[in-house]
């Protein structure tokens, strides 16, 4: 800084010692009224407009600061809403596993319930195809007894022969 001032008054030195200088009139409190009054003129001009320009951008910003911070503000509430949106879908997630589990339990009984009914429902069936079969076999040895008997020889048989013969098929 200080080099920049010592250049500017040698600087001023050679521009000052011209033959100018000589003359003993010189102009700088004319110069220097001029410029204040140049100054004076140009700032009652432009001062209106320039405060106006400014103040209106100043207006201009605090409007967009209050519309970023209304929707910061309309972000927040909107992520405080999806956070609840997101707790109560958990919530309701775990009502349905739960409700499922409950669900599928009873499915699994009432299935369970109607397996053993029809297991006992075969169970009797196979019973009661037994005792049928049991009966064909019973029929067609006592129509085989009878066919052998009518069939065999014609020397009257009498009841203790055929009972004997009954009882040897059957058994």
């Amino acid at each position: 800084m200080g080099r920049i001032v010592v250049s500017m008054l040698m600087l001023s030195a050679f521009l000052f010692g011209s033959d100018a200088g000589a003359e003993s009139s010189t102009d700088i409190i004319q110069r220097t009224v001029n410029f204040l009054i140049f100054a004076g003129i140009l700032f009652y001009v432009l001062a209106e407009p320039v405060k106006s320009y400014f103040g209106g951008r100043s207006a201009g910003i605090a409007e967009e600061l209050d519309k970023v911070q209304e929707r910061l503000r309309d972000s927040k509430r909107l992520k405080e809403l999806a956070e609840q949106k997101v707790e109560e879908a958990s919530r309701f997630a775990i009502e349905l596993v739960e409700t499922s589990k409950k669900e599928n339990k009873i499915l699994a009984d009432k299935i369970a319930a109607q397996c053993e009914a029809e297991l006992e429902v075969l169970a009797k069936q196979n019973s009661a195809l037994k005792e049928l079969e049991k009966r064909k076999m019973v029929r067609e040895v006592v129509a085989s007894v009878m066919g052998d008997v009518m069939n065999g020889s014609s020397d009257a048989l009498g009841k203790e022969a055929m009972t004997e013969i009954l009882k040897k098929k059957v058994a």
